[in-house]
């Protein structure tokens, strides 16, 4: 296959990079009133066409449940296995005769026929940090340690590659990502989350933000009171004149970079389509609160009013709150009292936001062009600790995909009779990634093209789940 060109400038110098955010902050979208310099990182068209399931998905939304989600309590419940193995709760019937999700998902269960979900997949890697790179990149990262840093040499995440291969046609943002990234205690950012050694033309727009807040908005979003839309575009004007002479002096990726920018921050405010989409305050509020009234309920429902206005791609990370740290549950990560966590905060909030995701892109007639994908790094022990809590378990675990071409009402493998590891169909990261990019209209056995002009292999090793597409 031809190798397609996403970007082949050179690296940034340290100096170019600071240089560029000088320029931002004096002259560059200071002209035109706006402060969109922090989250803008666009990337460069290639699409391949579409036939059969092979593009029927126009847009994606993945929701990554960040600590490692125990495939106990959610999508693969163990009634014959011991108590210290399947815990207090019991498995109910789902829409589909033969199917049982856990008693705590109860509207997901309602919605089984629109779901398919993998009961067999593994990383064999009980970091969080490193197999959850494997989780968003579709490869392996080179160790299995813990709190990994990022590098400029890793591989680029889903996020970035789809949202620069496939390109949004109605939207400043091809790929976002909120409502914060993905990090461990203390603070430390995971690897696979931007575009990697592809740089920041493929890194995604991160908006870190609390979408269930008051009068939530996203800064630089909104133009000043004292600028119109007119006096913005002859802003651009002068600003264009000025540049063409600034560009040819510094011929550098940094300033091609910054007219990029600039363009994009001058479509957001004449795209009155996406600054809207940010307004929730638009939302019945019956719809809020059937997504629920949380940080993450009200990102999954800004995920889909993106989706609506354009945007190809949204990940909502399951975010962090006050004390869960104190408390030893950081996010999915249940190492105490995971029967008490799961029962009072995680599954209850995740059963309304998935669920409603769901119901809402189907009675607007989204579902089948929308792949919704959920999914965190890792499952957790069969067995119970000492402390009530699941550990770190890399070996088997759930993923749960809807629409966007998938068949729903069906199951892909099968753990083994204590949820521990794949008795049947075993799958892996690169595979779930090339399905992704099968159902997106992205040949997964293709190439393109780094910054140095060499030819990557957009996943290697991975297969399509034929079950899924």
């Amino acid at each position: 296959m031809t190798p397609v060109s996403p970007n082949t400038a050179a690296p940034l110098a340290l100096h170019e990079h600071n240089s560029r955010r000088e320029w931002l902050r004096v002259g560059g979208l200071g002209c035109l009133g706006l402060s969109l310099g922090h989250v803008l990182h666009p990337a460069a068209p290639a699409a391949l066409p579409a036939s059969g399931s092979f593009g029927k998905a126009k847009h994606c939304i993945i929701l990554y449940l960040a600590g490692g989600p125990p495939q106990h309590e959610t999508f693969d419940p163990k009634p014959d296995a011991p108590r210290e193995i399947r815990g207090q709760f019991a498995p109910i019937p789902t829409s589909v005769p033969g199917i049982h999700f856990s008693e705590l998902l109860p509207r997901t269960a309602r919605l089984a026929h629109r779901q398919a979900v993998i009961r067999s997949m593994f990383t064999d890697v009980n970091s969080h940090s490193t197999s959850g790179y494997w989780m968003l990149t579709g490869q392996r990262h080179p160790s299995a340690a813990e709190s990994q840093p990022p590098s400029p040499e890793d591989w680029p995440s889903l996020a970035a590659a789809i949202g620069a291969l496939r390109p949004s046609e109605r939207s400043p943002f091809s790929a976002v990502a909120l409502p914060e990234l993905i990090h461990n205690n203390p603070n430390i950012t995971w690897p696979g989350q931007d575009g990697g050694f592809m740089g920041h033309t493929w890194h995604p727009f991160v908006f870190k933000c609390d979408p269930a807040a008051a009068r939530f908005e996203i800064e630089g979003l909104k133009l000043p009171p004292e600028l119109s839309v007119l006096r913005v575009n002859e802003r651009a004007s002068l600003l264009q004149q000025l540049d063409e002479h600034f560009v040819r002096m510094n011929q550098t990726e940094a300033m091609a970079a910054l007219g990029r920018m600039q363009q994009s921050a001058l479509e957001v405010v004449q795209s009155s389509a996406t600054r809207a989409a940010f307004d929730l305050e638009r939302e019945p509020a019956a719809t809020r609160d059937r997504y629920g009234r949380h940080k993450f309920g009200q990102s999954v429902l800004l995920s889909r009013r993106l989706i609506e206005a354009g945007v190809r791609l949204v990940q909502v990370n399951w975010p962090r709150e006050a004390g869960d740290v104190e408390v030893g549950n950081p996010l999915w990560d249940t190492h105490q009292k995971n029967a008490e966590r799961v029962r009072d905060v995680l599954c209850p909030q995740f059963d309304s936001a998935y669920s409603a995701l769901l119901a809402d892109l189907h009675e607007r007639g989204l579902l089948d062009e929308t792949l919704v994908v959920a999914m965190g790094e890792f499952g957790r022990t069969p067995k119970h600790n000492a402390s009530g809590g699941r550990d770190h378990w890399g070996h088997c675990f759930s993923v749960a995909l809807a629409g966007g071409g998938v068949r729903g009402g069906q199951v892909i493998g099968a753990s083994d009779r204590l949820g521990g590891y794949p008795a049947d169909r075993p799958q892996r990261p690169q595979d779930l990634a090339a399905t992704i990019f099968h159902l997106l209209g992205i040949d997964p056995h293709g190439f393109f093209e780094d910054r140095a002009g060499r030819a990557r292999p957009l996943q290697t090793g991975g297969e399509v789940i034929r079950e899924l597409a």
